[in-house]
């Protein structure tokens, strides 16, 4: 009897280790075998990434073909700066070279500043704004597919590389990388897929000719064939930039440079361009005289000219044309046709004191121009201040946005103590500069790629009255004419915070103090630019400089 009871024990322990087992076995191969949470859908397949199930909203599939996505889905998957201007019903969106705008119940589209007819238009459905797709494939070099046979939409970057391979026997294509999963699809003897990734264990993630996504054994890749080469835009410049602004005042002839060069540099930037007080686009064209032989000028010493366009500190004349969207579009157009007119290689924005309600606008004011310049070749920077300033001069930048549309973003590393300081200091202390970098990078989000450290080629003389209280004053000093405003005993005692040389000296009551900007000064800010990695150095401006400066530059950012 007590063996019996042993072998029924026995008997059932087994079935239930057996039982558990095969639970196990389940619950680790279910998943594998699980429900698509896509199926039934028309699924959205970009760059071999099923995100149908991220899509905001769905799908809009019409009877002729034409395919819709949600402004929303637009703006996540292909532009986060899309733009719509709800009161006018109007969408901008862009590419790198493309801007296209477009307006509800209307099938016209102004691409690149040219309008074309289109067979279908934005609509507004249920309150949400749709995109077709055939406007997106014009504007951001996209190819797209609907394989109606499995419902899928593939849309494929044309910028990517794109590798195909050839099955040469019968092979499953697996839900995931395990022979226990599910078949999603199967590849005929000699049918061609897109190769995804290798995850390193042997199997590869592929995409079928049938818009399915799955795994197939790696030893399966044979007959490799680049069905789209990888397209990069060239760089105007390798290595590090070197810039020079070269600043004149709209009532003389551009500098006559004929003769001379500037070692250590690679980039000029005269100001050509600025705007003029009035009703609509009046532009001051300081290239009309003399513009056309500096660009000469330039352009046989192997610089590129970056025009600098300036908006002459008017803030309510800027503000009136930003928010107009036909000034805006005419300025725009105003500064293509410029850059056209004078074989420019580059435009410098250098809008300042602006509203700190239009930093949005002024960002989509670069988001507009930024493509048409590229698509013609031509760089786009913009000038901005250190971040947490006043709202006119710092806080009236998106640092992060327009750092992502502009080619560089000059930072302007200068006048920490300017005309309204009522404290005497550095133009640019090194501890000033470095700090600001570091907000740069970290609290703005902008690429070191995309930064040029713009530094002074002056400093300042201050001035107090030890008699009088609030008598303090301060004078512009170029670098080289330091030396002259310095009496000759006056003794330099190096800063080792600011890395500058610091004087200070009275007389007659008078108390004189400059911290100095030198060939030392510079080259510890130079520094930085290796140290963080920066897209290079910029010099605010030309003619106050010493000349070993320009062999400092060239050593230190390796200029040819």
């Amino acid at each position: 009897m007590e063996k019996n009871k042993i072998i029924t024990w026995t008997i059932r322990i087994v079935i239930l280790l057996v039982v558990l087992a095969m639970v196990a076995f389940i619950l680790k191969v279910a998943p594998d075998y699980g429900k698509d949470i896509n199926e039934g859908k028309t699924n959205l397949i970009i760059n071999n990434n099923n995100i149908t199930a991220k899509l905001k909203k769905e799908l809009i599939v019409q009877k002729d073909g034409e395919i819709y996505l949600a402004r929303e889905d637009v703006k996540n998957f292909f532009d986060p700066h899309l733009h719509y201007d709800a009161d006018n019903k109007t969408i901008t969106t862009t590419s790198d070279t493309k801007v296209a705008k477009v307006t509800l119940g209307e099938n016209q589209l102004v691409l690149n500043g040219k309008m074309e007819e289109i067979k279908n238009g934005i609509l507004e459905q249920n309150g949400t704004i749709y995109l077709p797709i055939s406007i997106m494939e014009k504007v951001y070099n996209i190819e797209v597919n609907h394989i109606k046979e499995t419902d899928i939409i593939t849309i494929d970057s044309l910028n990517r590389e794109q590798i195909k391979y050839t099955v040469d026997k019968k092979t499953s294509v697996k839900y995931r990388a395990k022979v226990l999963s599910k078949t999603v699809d199967k590849l005929e003897v000699g049918e061609k897929f897109i190769w995804v990734a290798d995850n390193n264990k042997g199997w590869s993630k592929i995409r079928t000719e049938n818009g399915k996504i799955g795994y197939i054994k790696t030893e399966m890749l044979t007959n490799q064939e680049i069905a789209k080469q990888k397209q990069e835009m060239k760089k105007q410049i390798e290595g590090k930039i070197s810039l020079v602004w070269d600043y004149y005042s709209e009532y003389v002839s551009a500098p006559n440079r004929a003769g001379t060069k500037i070692e250590g540099i690679n980039v000029v930037s005269p100001s050509f361009f600025s705007l003029k007080q009035g009703e609509g686009i009046q532009i001051n064209d300081n290239a009309a005289r003399g513009g056309e032989a500096y660009v000469q000028w330039a352009h046989e010493n192997n610089y590129k000219v970056w025009a600098m366009f300036s908006n002459n500190s008017m803030r309510e004349t800027t503000s009136k044309i930003l928010n107009s969207e036909a000034l805006r579009a005419e300025l725009i157009e105003t500064i293509v046709n410029l850059a056209k007119q004078y074989k420019l290689d580059g435009i410098n924005i250098d809008f300042e004191n602006m509203n700190v309600e239009d930093k949005n606008i002024f960002s989509l004011f670069l988001i507009e121009l930024a493509p048409r310049l590229r698509d013609m070749g031509v760089v786009t920077s913009v000038d901005v201040t250190a971040p947490d300033g006043s709202d006119t001069w710092s806080l009236c930048y998106n640092r992060n946005v327009l750092a992502d549309v502009v080619d560089y973003m000059m930072f302007m590393a200068y006048d920490q103590h300017g005309t309204s300081s009522n404290k005497a200091g550095t133009v640019a202390g090194y501890n000033w500069v470095e700090a600001n970098i570091k907000k740069f990078l970290g609290q703005e989000e902008v690429k070191p790629e995309k930064i040029i450290l713009g530094m002074p080629l002056y400093t300042r003389l201050w001035k107090t009255n030890i008699d009088k209280e609030d008598s303090l004053t301060s004078i512009v000093v170029n670098m080289n004419k330091v030396e002259q405003q310095l009496p000759k005993e006056v003794e330099k005692v190096w800063d080792e915070d600011l890395k500058q040389n610091y004087i200070e000296y009275t007389d007659k009551n008078i108390k004189y103090q400059m911290w100095i900007e030198d060939a030392k000064s510079i080259k510890e800010k130079l520094g930085l630019i290796n140290q963080y990695n920066l897209a290079g150095g910029a010099y605010w401006e030309k003619d106050r400089e010493l000349e070993e400066i320009w062999n400092l530059t060239k050593e230190m950012l390796e200029i040819k």
